[in-house]
């Protein structure tokens, strides 16, 4: 009853930490790109940085999670990672060219801004994974 997925472990293991480290990969660079240090403000209580980064880790984790399921392929979903991450920073620099005061609402704790960081990654993330083919 159980042999397929006991028979399925390895193969789930080896997506399972690849993802993890894809996205350890992705949190670090993207808290890199950001002029504030999102997990110091997290820490700090700053509930702005909390929504703009819970929505940007979402927003990448989505095209990861649809390219293991398309594809299979271990390959595959690093390579959408790859440009996952891309498509997020580059949507991230956006907000930052149409809202140049993004870099001080969010220390600040505006709240509003991280909402918008947040549903911008999001939508992001939802679209490019519904490219995913």
């Amino acid at each position: 009853m159980f042999d397929p997925v006991i028979n399925s472990l390895p193969a789930f293991a080896g997506f399972f930490a690849t993802a993890v480290a894809l996205l350890a990969a992705f949190l670090a660079l993207y808290v890199l790109v950001t002029p504030y240090n999102e997990i110091a403000l997290i820490r700090e209580g700053n509930t702005a940085a909390a929504l703009s980064l819970g929505g940007a880790l979402v927003g990448f984790a989505l095209p990861i999670a649809v390219a293991v399921a398309v594809s299979h392929n271990l390959y595959v979903m690093i390579g959408w990672g790859a440009v996952a991450g891309v498509v997020q920073l580059l949507a991230y620099i956006a907000a930052r060219l149409a809202l140049p005061r993004l870099n001080e609402s969010i220390p600040q704790g505006k709240v509003a801004s991280g909402i918008f960081l947040a549903s911008l990654a999001l939508g992001v993330g939802i679209l490019n994974a519904g490219c995913i083919v």
